[in-house]
Parts: structure tokens; sequence; C-alpha cells
């Protein structure tokens, strides 16, 4: 942590912005449900030619506009995605792909020269060669796709590509849409920066859609009654700017950085607290968790039940029908509500999930809702379904598992308990990569979660089930020696991992991207380097540089920096 106080005051000055705590907006001054709801702009990643989908290219720019959260706040300076200014959307527009068929993106960088949020440079940052302009790049996140496309952090660009990061490669994406149809997510990825450029508003949807696996389960569809709900949190000032702490917990090593960002503002789709006025019938709702740190546990007030169809990029093998649905930062639940079974006229969707999680402070008025369901009155003839059964996709057996890995995670605190980094395996970001797996392997990953924080873990490329979570024992006594040796053989885990076991949720059992770690658990995975839905090798190099990575999600852990490097090999 090195760093001359002088030179990280004047580096945020010249990138950054240094703000007061002033006029800080209280949440209560906003009413709730009076904006309706935005359905963002829906782009096709293909086109048609004699009625066959064939592969399209894209341009989508990152823009630098303002964004009108709610009727009542003054309009905000965002970053947002959009094929024009104009309609450059928070979050961004909605790419609609086929399986089977390519889509090409040349993601555009028009952003300012400083960021419009303060950040941090002691902690591993993407820094332009000419100390201006916004480092970004593009993570789909769910994507099987070649690494050159898969947004590594250190491939970086600024405004026209001026400045690069060391393993930036090509301006236009590829990717290739060849996995299970399903939700997909992309968002901002650069070193560092990933909290603030994904809080400045640089993320979206993708959907991959496959009409011949899908249309026979005959769930909700067409732009009306199958919606993508993007969930995140914002504080605001009364100005209407995004206000995010300037000053860090232990400011002395880390002038700006923060454990975790939680607003005080829950915005649907861009807007804060919205309305929906749905009929009285099934909708899909495909809802996307793009908080820093915020987890939601959504439930409707008056009792409506949801039915779990998918989890993350993945159909689940049977629909589940639950009360609620808790779900980390950068998970998916794809749902179906049936507002013929509401018994009023309208139905709030709650929040009530403890910040941090689990062992935060709990929901208050602002933050416990979501958003409002007014439902019309009128019955009518609905022939949407939800089978019971859904896709099944072959479960990999015990036996072709070729690697078992450990992977510990750590927090680091200061003298005064705050914490000032977390690192998996004890190790940086930029230390060696120790986790080489092979195309098309199957591994087990035990993961212990050695933090009070549950740590949404997510792995590029890689698609996984839980097995099982064991509760350690004895915790302090293990972390005291696993953060002596950062060894699982020499503290002998295995008189530790045999506490009370945690069952698997029934719509978290099927293949994820994303899982929460639960704090002092073993959660033992099955991770799946190949594609779950055939047995067909990827149409692209995985050994290629630069790699993939695995990372919290928790994306102000992410940046300081939970994060480790993936290389796959032959």
């Amino acid at each position: 942590m090195g760093y001359n106080n002088h030179l990280v005051i004047h580096l945020l000055a010249v990138f950054g912005v240094i703000c007061g705590d002033g006029g800080l907006l209280s949440p209560s001054e906003l009413e709730m449900f009076v904006d309706e709801i935005p359905d963002m702009p829906r782009i096709k990643g293909y086109h048609l030619v004699d009625g066959v989908p064939v592969s399209s290219s894209l341009k989508i720019t990152m823009f630098q506009k303002y964004w009108k959260f709610h009727r009542d706040l003054p309009p905000t300076k965002v970053f947002a995605y959009g094929e024009t200014q104009r309609t450059a959307t928070v979050p961004g527009p909605t790419i609609e792909a086929v399986h089977g068929v390519s889509t090409h993106v040349r993601w555009q960088n028009r952003l300012p020269s400083k960021h419009i949020l303060p950040w941090d440079p002691t902690i591993p940052t993407a820094i332009p060669r000419t100390k201006r302009g916004v480092p970004t790049v593009v993570h789909l996140h769910g994507g099987i796709d070649e690494p050159q496309s898969d947004g590594n952090s250190n491939s970086w660009f600024t405004a026209r590509f001026q400045d690069r990061g060391p393993t930036w490669t090509k301006k236009t994406y590829h990717y290739h849409n060849m996995q299970q149809p399903g939700n997909l997510y992309y968002h901002d990825h650069a070193m560092g920066l990933t909290r603030v450029n994904l809080l400045a508003g640089l993320f979206g949807s993708y959907i991959i859609r496959h009409h011949e696996v899908e249309a026979p389960l005959g769930l909700p569809a067409g732009d009306e009654f199958d919606r993508p709900l993007v969930v995140f949190d914002r504080s605001f000032r009364t100005d209407g700017s995004i206000y995010m702490n300037a000053t860090g917990n232990n400011p002395e090593i880390h002038p700006q950085w923060q454990p975790e960002y939680f607003g005080d503002a829950i915005i649907v789709n861009g807007k804060a607290w919205p309305y929906m006025t749905v009929r009285r019938r099934k909708y899909r709702f495909r809802i996307i968790n793009a908080s820093n740190a915020r987890f939601f546990k959504f439930f409707f007030g008056n009792g409506l039940r949801f039915v779990h169809v998918a989890s993350d990029s993945v159909y689940n093998d049977r629909s589940v029908l639950t009360k609620e649905v808790l779900l980390g930062p950068s998970e998916i639940a794809d749902v179906v509500v049936d507002f013929s079974k509401s018994k009023t006229n309208s139905a709030i969707l709650h929040n009530g999930a403890a910040y941090p999680y689990p062992g935060g402070d709990p929901v208050d008025e602002n933050n416990g809702k979501v958003m409002k369901f007014i439902i019309n009155h009128q019955r009518e003839v609905d022939s949407s379904r939800v089978p019971k059964k859904l896709i099944q996709y072959p479960m990999p057996s015990l036996s072709e598992v070729t690697k078992t890995r450990y992977i510990a995670m750590y927090e680091y605190t200061s003298p005064a308990d705050e914490p000032t980094h977390l690192y998996i395996n004890a190790r940086s970001y930029e230390d060696p990569v120790t986790e080489t797996p092979k195309v098309g392997s199957t591994e087990i990953w035990n993961v212990i979660n050695l933090t009070e924080d549950n740590h949404p873990l997510h792995i590029h490329l890689g698609l996984f089930r839980v097995l099982d979570q064991t509760n350690i024992t004895d915790i302090e006594e293990f972390k005291e020696c696993m953060t002596k040796f950062n060894n699982v053989t020499k503290c002998h885990i295995e008189k530790y991992a045999r506490g009370d076991k945690l069952s698997v949720v029934p719509y978290e059992k099927g293949w994820k991207n994303v899982y929460k770690m639960n704090p002092g658990y073993v959660t033992k995975i099955l991770v799946k380097f190949a594609y779950i839905h055939t047995n067909a090798s990827y149409p692209f190099d995985a050994t290629a540089e630069p790699g993939y990575v695995y990372h919290c999600h928790i994306l102000d852990h992410e940046d300081n920096a939970m994060m480790r490097p993936l290389k796959m090999v032959k």
C-alpha cells in the first residue's frame, strides 16, 4: 500500500470526483409507486433472411447523459449503454439472441475524461497511460465464449480506444450463443473500477432464446408478458447526482474504498419504486440483481407466489412454487407470477434481506419495498402455462471428476478491525494462476468461506451444481491455521468440516453460474467446463489468452481484490 498520500489525493482529483457528504437526499422525500416501469429498448442480435435468423453485428456505445430516476428527482448524470446517445438507457438495452446464431458487438467508449464518481487508485486499478479517460470493458455474464471476448479486467479501453489495457485484444466481441437458452447479463468489468462503472449505469440484460426447445413449454411469451426486471439500489443527493461515499473506512490505507455500497432507494428498470399495471393472468419476469452488494429476498405482501423456472442462465429441471426468492448480486431468477390468483387489485413486491447479508441491518420502510403491481380487475383467458417438468440437462457422474480443488475466501482487516482487502486462496489477482482446468473437464471445488459475509461466487465459462454445504466447527481455530499456512491438508480440513449440513433450496438445485457461499461453511460444487446440453466441444479456443477469471460478485470485494485468474488448458 506504500502510496504517497499527496500522489493519491492528486490522482483522485484528476480522475475522480472528490465530493462532500452535503445535500444527501432522504429517500422518504421520494413518493413511492408514482413512475411507471419502463421496458428497456430491445435490440435483436440477429436479423432475418427469408425468415431464417442469421448472424448480426451491433454497435453499442457508452455515453454520459442525464437520466430521470424519479418524477421528483432532478435528472441524474449517468453512464449509459445505447445505439445512440438519445436512446441510451439505464439499464442498457435488452439484447435478444438466438441459439446457434452468433452476435458480434462492437462496444464503443464515448465517455468523458473524468469519472462522475469517486474511485480509489490504491486498489489494483486500470489507470490510463495518459491519466485521462474512463477505462471500460464489457463482460457478458453467463456467456460461454472465447477468452478474447470475455471482457478480461485488463482488456479495458478508454474513449475511441486511445488507451488500452495490457490484455486488450480487439474492438468487436464475438458471442457464439451456442449454449443452452437462458438469461445473461452484460456489465462493465474494468480492473478496480467495476463497482463505480456499474454504479454509474453500465449494465443490461441479454437473452438467448431457443424456439424449438422453449416453445413447447408454453410459458408466458411476447414483449408484454415476458419482461426483464433489473433491480438495484442507489443513493442520491438533492441535486439528483448519485451519492457514493468519497471517504474510505480506512482512509490512511484506501482513501475511498468501502467494503460494500448500499443505496437507500430501490430502482427497477431505471425507476425508483415504480409501478406496473398488469392483467389478471400469468407474467414471466427475468429478475437480475444488479446491485453492488445488496442481496434481495423478494416476496409479495399479499401472499402471491412465484413459480421459479430458471436460475442464472439455465432452466430448472422442474418448476418450483415458492413464497420468496433470495438473490445475491448478479444472480438471476426467472419466475412466473400468476396475477389471476391475487385476492387484491394490487400487490407490493417487498425485500426482506439484511444488509450486509446475512448478519447486517434489517430492511426499513424504504429498502424493504421494491415495486407495486396494479392488477386489472377483469378476468381473462390465459393460454400460457407452467409445466412441472421443464428442461432436464444430464447430471455429470462423479466418476467424470478429474480434479478436486479447495478455494478459500479471506478478509483482512486493519488494527481497528475494518476490512482492508479480500483475497481468494490468500493470493492477489496478480499472483500466478493456480486454477488450470482442462477444456471439457468436470471438477469438484470445495469453497471455504472464512469470512462473516456471504460471498456470491461467479466462475467465468464454467457452470456448476451445488452438492453439499457443511458448517465448519471451531471456525476461529481453523481460520487461525489457514491464515498462517493457507493449506487445507496442514490445517486438517476433515477435522473441522463436520458440522451441520445446510440443504440447497429447491430452486437452486440445478446448474448455476453464481452461488451464495455461506459464511463459516464449506460448499462443495461440481464444476463443468463444457456445454451442459451437448457433448460438442467449444467452437473457439478456450485456452487462448487472456484466459478467464473467477471472483466474488460483491463488486466492492471483486475490485479489492477477491478475484483470481482461471486458465484453461488442453
